[in-house]
């Protein structure tokens, strides 16, 4: 069997986490999202993948090659325009022989659901259930059997949603070349999926596990979750005097310093120096070539590689992208004085403690204060005793 990863979107969502990289490149767990993604395709026995890019291929192509090191043979496809999904899978027919498992790319999902999924008899949509289904696409289902499927309603008649999997063969693209250009220009593949729902042939498989990862706050979500698993491992050096409590994994050529504690489950890679007297707390993830110094406190938060945080910060529950300096004493606040949701650009994160997303290249100077919901825009610079507050631009300086 083969499978089809669509991963050629930015992920205009991300943004600025999108600047420099496609989406599915995020990193979360010390991968980046579409590596997760692979590895659980590749464990539930299929080693044949293509993958649709576009939007920076070059940082896929980089990262996976030909597969080997993953044991599975990549082969890539290229979708130059951003023409939607339908347009998306027609750029594979040519390599497609029979049967094979479609997948987006910025997704979370089981092993153990995948493995059913291939097992079935094609055609199948798998499925999730949403708390807010109106923000996705929603199907009605009769017994195993997909009734109707409608994109993203402000009336949505169930909470049951299309989770973006799908088996299908060869057939589907006879239907994919009948399908007109939506009211966006683009050419969807849900409406493909209408004559199938008609002969009532497409099947619903109700998903154990599935996260959508389409906003930053998403990524913290997804990243708490593949930390619950973790099993430590530390080919680096940790000094004396250091106390770890849970799971780490700690990368080969990083150090630990003096007087650090450590609450997993944590992630620190390679390379990276950590302390002395600096608090991690669980859900941490830091990338390569790091630098956390003294007397910082880091909690559920994503650190991309080479970024400096070395002097008195105080970094909760953000995301936080390459190459940042943050100047000694600057922080970012995470919590609401009212607890309400955290709102970044005037949506709500749905979480009561968040704290920025910070693009790629941002240079905070000392003591600046970042505000709850701010996102802050790739190669900004922040001058020193600065509050920053809401949404700002790429390339801004903040004064």
């Amino acid at each position: 069997m083969q499978c089809v990863i669509l991963a050629a979107g930015e992920g205009s969502r991300m943004r600025p986490l999108t600047t420099s990289r496609p989406k599915v490149m995020l990193p979360l767990a010390g991968k980046p999202m579409l590596e997760h993604l692979i590895q659980n395709v590749r464990d539930a026995g299929i080693t044949e993948i293509y993958l649709v890019v576009g939007y920076h291929e070059e940082a896929i192509r980089t990262w996976f090659g030909d597969g080997a090191a993953f044991d599975v043979l990549i082969q890539y496809v290229v979708q130059r325009k951003q023409l939607g999904t339908a347009d998306a899978l027609r750029s594979v027919e040519p390599f497609i022989h029979d049967t094979f498992l479609m997948l987006n790319g910025d997704m979370i999902l089981e092993r153990s659901d995948l493995e059913k999924i291939i097992s079935l008899p094609c055609p199948v949509m798998a499925t999730s259930t949403t708390t807010h289904p109106e923000s996705f696409g929603v199907v009605t289902v009769e017994g195993e059997t997909i009734t109707s499927l409608e994109e993203k309603s402000l009336r949505p008649k169930s909470n049951i949603i299309n989770a973006g999997a799908y088996l299908f063969d060869a057939g589907i693209f006879s239907i994919l070349k009948k399908i007109a250009p939506s009211s966006r220009g683009e050419y969807e593949l849900t409406d493909a999926l209408t004559d199938y729902i008609s002969e009532r042939t497409l099947k619903a498989y109700p998903l154990s596990v599935w996260m959508d990862v389409g906003y930053p706050w998403d990524m913290l979500t997804a990243n708490e979750h593949l930390l619950l698993d973790l099993t430590g491992e530390k080919a680096g050096t940790i000094e004396e005097n250091v106390i770890v409590k849970g799971q780490l994994i700690l990368g080969k050529g990083s150090v630990i310093k003096s007087g650090t504690y450590i609450e997993g489950p944590c992630i620190i890679g390679e390379n990276t120096v950590v302390g002395p007297n600096a608090y991690l707390r669980p859900g941490t993830t830091i990338g390569n070539n790091c630098h956390i110094g003294h007397a910082v406190e880091i909690k559920n938060s994503i650190i991309f590689d080479d970024t400096k945080i070395p002097h008195y910060n105080y970094i909760g529950d953000s995301v936080i992208g390459s190459r940042c300096n943050f100047g000694a004493g600057t922080k970012i606040a995470n919590l609401r004085h009212d607890h309400g949701p955290v709102k970044v650009g005037g949506m709500s994160t749905g979480r009561k403690k968040f704290g920025a997303v910070i693009g790629d290249d941002v240079l905070f100077g000392i003591n600046c204060s970042i505000n709850t919901g701010s996102s802050i825009g790739s190669g900004t610079k922040v001058a020193p005793h600065t509050l920053v507050t809401g949404t700002i631009a790429n390339n801004t300086v903040v004064r």
